[in-house]
């Protein structure tokens, strides 16, 4: 092991390389907005699957190169600041959406960033009128006072997705019940086999991507049936489409069939009719 690691942290970062050689994916999760008791949570529910280990930026990278990872420092560039580090072999996408779907939702601090627009809907926020009102006019919210309570007058983006959240307005949502972050691990990237994959790139909206994936399949589908191009999907409406178009000729051309003659029976009488509604109107204008 390289001579350059302090003495006191040879078994911290034999303890990593040992687990960086016995798994494929290293996943860095923020420390920052998990509480220790969420964090042995997790280490429970989550135990067969991942190891945790909670390790400074530093050894990590030490580790990862006195294991031959490629592309360490890229990985280590994009997960600064405090966090703990998951090592598994499952699916990536799998462990980052098996880690949002465990975070809590909990009311926001001054300084938390927003993780969508927060919004203060009209109506009445259940709080008495004073010092407050002036906090909702910092914030560009107009309100009234109605029954001795203060009301919003109209919906009202009071923090933008990415911004961050200020002093009044996470006490105005505390005050009024509004829980706008989440407490949870959140994957700042992940290293696989040289590749660094972003957080953000990894948290999938499935419902989306099931919509645009029915929608491939039936624009898919249309075009195979419009190009006549036979397979077990599409034969059956092919089929039905040329003998819908075969009949249609057939009805035109007053081809009589066992399939066409009801329906040439019907388009004589139609025009029987037409015909016999024009000559009334002759008749009766001579």
């Amino acid at each position: 092991m390289s001579s350059h690691i302090p003495s006191e942290k040879y078994e911290t970062v034999q303890e990593t390389v040992e687990l960086i050689n016995q798994y494929e994916i290293i996943a860095a999760a923020d420390l920052n907005k998990v509480s220790s008791s969420m964090l042995q949570d997790m280490r429970k529910q989550l135990r067969g699957r991942h190891k945790f280990k909670v390790v400074k930026n530093t050894l990590m990278r030490i580790s990862m190169e006195e294991a031959g990872k490629e592309g360490t420092q890229d990985f280590i560039d994009s997960v600064s600041g405090p966090n703990v580090f998951l090592f598994t072999n499952g699916n990536p996408f799998r462990i980052a959406m098996e880690l949002d779907a465990n975070k809590v939702k909990v009311f926001a601090k001054a300084g938390d960033i927003a993780m969508n627009d927060i919004v203060m809907s009209a109506g009445n926020t259940g709080l008495s009128p004073g010092p407050l009102i002036g906090k909702f006019g910092v914030l560009g919210v107009r309100t009234r006072i109605e029954a001795g309570n203060i009301w919003i007058a109209q919906d009202t983006t009071v923090c933008k997705k990415g911004e961050e959240i200020s002093e009044d307005l996470a006490d105005l949502l505390q005050r009024m019940g509004v829980r706008a972050s989440e407490m949870g691990l959140s994957i700042k990237a992940v290293y696989e086999k040289g590749d660094v994959l972003l957080g953000e790139d990894l948290i999938l909206d499935i419902d989306e991507y099931k919509t645009q994936l029915e929608q491939a399949i039936g624009g898919a589908f249309q075009v195979a049936v419009e190009a006549a191009y036979v397979t077990p999907e599409t034969l059956p409406t092919i089929i039905a489409k040329a003998v819908q178009q075969a009949r249609s000729v057939a009805v035109e051309a007053e081809w009589p069939t066992p399939q066409t003659i009801e329906l040439l029976i019907a388009k004589a009488n139609a025009e029987a009719r037409g015909l016999a509604s024009k000559v009334g109107e002759k008749m009766a204008d001579a």
